[in-house]
């Protein structure tokens, strides 16, 4: 059995992360397993770029670029990621045809990485993992509060746009064009929240439907000791330190760091320090009434596996999330995380036994999730069990099989 992984980067985004996590998976388990991408990053050998000349990859770096040039005329679009996948001549198809897998299992695939009419021309069937909306919508990656996606796409919030025929109708039109002319097509939802959006989807509803996550080694992401590993981070020994972090956190509307500061702003407790990574300090920092540690962008789980064990609470107040890497890494170093109760959150925190969900976007009930933790009187009884949660249902061995199990599913009924 030979499985293809394709995503548009490797190791680069929470998306990729997850993929590359299940293609080691896969191949700690003896598949036969390659993993496909437009822009390599590792120099794992098992990782092929899609693109091999020089000129190729130069192209590369631009077509995430090129790919937003229809977007760019909505001058009063938010700004979430809206992806139409218009660029063809990428060679993506045709080079996922040449390594001729049993299966292909496309993850994130935008950024200009191919066409959507070219998906239809990949030969294997295909396993598609959603880590976010774009898939069953009009474009747009993260949709908030819309629900057109149930029906057809147009006048798009997300684009500002109030005209029926906007570019989201069009991205919406190629998708219900391109994809019922693919039969062999099974969508897998991360959490349970996507998993019934996608299968309620006008565009995806047809299709088969599966509810499985993503995995995480729990031998890597383990719990160390604390007094160590705040003196690698140099954090102080004698505060409870709450973490906040993602890709671009405090940049990212859909992170929440507003959220955030309202919360923290309104702490009772006062023997606190506030970590952030994924971003570095900004040139006008909020004061909290306490220090921030502003740590920057980190690369290696390593790091993140020391920062998770030096902190005593993850908060990620995510306006929207699917199945966090961070609440399942966090979780996974014995750390009780704090978030949202939206998207796919509930399948990872079990309210007041491994963390705590605040009611959405309520910033004191998630004032009152980080104290509720940062008190209790028991709080080696959440961090157990945040491990436990990890290990029984998402490690890596345990959530491989199950997809192993899917493969074989799929090619025995071809």
């Amino acid at each position: 059995m030979k499985i293809l992984t394709v995503n548009t980067h490797d190791i680069d985004g929470g998306a990729a992360r997850a993929a590359y996590r299940l293609h080691k998976s896969l191949l700690k388990e003896g598949i036969d397993a390659q993993m496909l991408v437009m822009r390599k990053q590792s120099d794992d050998f098992t990782v092929v770029s899609s693109h091999s000349s020089k000129p190729k990859r130069v192209m590369a770096l631009l077509r995430p670029t090129l790919d937003q040039f229809p977007v760019m005329r909505y001058k009063d679009r938010d700004r979430t990621l809206f992806s139409s996948l218009w660029l063809g001549f990428s060679g993506v198809v045709d080079r996922i045809n040449a390594l001729n897998p049993d299966i292909v299992h496309l993850h994130w695939v935008c950024g200009g990485m191919l066409r959507i009419e070219d998906i239809a021309k990949i030969k294997a069937p295909i396993v598609w993992t959603l880590h976010d909306n774009w898939l069953f919508t009009g474009g747009c990656h993260i949709m908030w509060e819309c629900e057109k996606y149930k029906e057809h796409c147009e006048s798009c919030p997300r684009l500002g746009s109030t005209k029926k025929n906007d570019l989201s109708h069009w991205v919406f039109g190629r998708k219900e064009k391109s994809f019922i002319k693919i039969k062999d097509m099974t969508i897998v939802g991360l959490s349970s929240w996507l998993h019934k959006c996608a299968k309620e989807s006008f565009l995806l509803r047809d299709k088969k439907h599966l509810c499985l996550p993503n995995p995480i080694d729990t031998t890597v992401f383990k719990p160390l000791n604390k007094k160590i590993a705040r003196e690698l981070w140099h954090l102080p020994q004698d505060k409870k330190l709450i973490l906040f972090g993602a890709n671009f956190a405090t940049g990212d509307i859909n992170k929440g760091f507003k959220h955030l500061s309202e919360s923290l702003h309104k702490l009772t407790i006062l023997d606190v320090e506030l970590v952030v990574f994924g971003s570095s300090e900004p040139k006008e920092s909020q004061d909290f009434g306490f220090k921030t540690h502003y740590l920057g962008h980190l690369h290696d789980d390593v790091s993140l596996v020391t920062l998770y064990s030096a902190c005593d609470v993850m908060v990620v107040p995510s306006l929207q999330e699917n199945l966090s890497n961070a609440i399942m890494e966090s979780l996974s170093c014995a750390i009780p995380v704090v978030a949202f109760d939206v998207g796919g959150n509930g399948d990872l925190i079990d309210h007041k036994q491994n963390g705590f969900l605040a009611k959405a976007f309520d910033t004191t009930d998630l004032k009152d999730g980080i104290e509720w933790v940062l008190s209790h009187n028991n709080y080696e009884f959440l961090c157990q069990n945040a491990r436990e949660k990890v290990v029984k249902e998402f490690d890596s061995k345990v959530v491989a099989k199950r997809y192993i199990k899917l493969y074989e599913e799929v090619i025995k009924e071809l």
